[in-house]
């Protein structure tokens, strides 16, 4: 039988999550577009395409690293570390787009 540990900071990183998709969700909106406009996008316009979106990528996981920094720095060391690693998984999770540029 596999036990896992609760995470620590499990509830409050629900809540930034949820607070990050109601407050950008007109870029997380931005970003379905434009990946649905890369995909439609014809051979010689493709590149144009990928990197509007890759903006908005960045954009996203820039806001969300901030976020994710800014509370990790109230915390003691060994704390911010367990934090950021739980923040880090549940955006892997819930917003993967975002989390390719993030550290795991």
């Amino acid at each position: 039988m596999i036990f896992r540990r609760r995470a620590r900071f499990g509830d409050v990183v629900s809540r930034q999550v949820d607070l990050f998709e109601r407050e950008h969700a007109g870029l997380i909106r931005d970003c379905d577009a434009a990946e649905e406009a890369y995909d439609r996008a014809d051979r010689d316009e493709a590149e144009e395409r990928y990197g509007d979106y890759m903006d908005l990528v960045d954009t996203g996981t820039e806001l969300l690293a901030a976020l994710r920094d800014n509370f990790a720095a109230s915390l003691d060391a060994h704390a911010a570390e367990q934090y950021e690693l739980e923040f880090n998984r549940a955006v892997a999770k819930r917003l993967p787009r975002f989390a390719l540029e993030i550290e795991l």
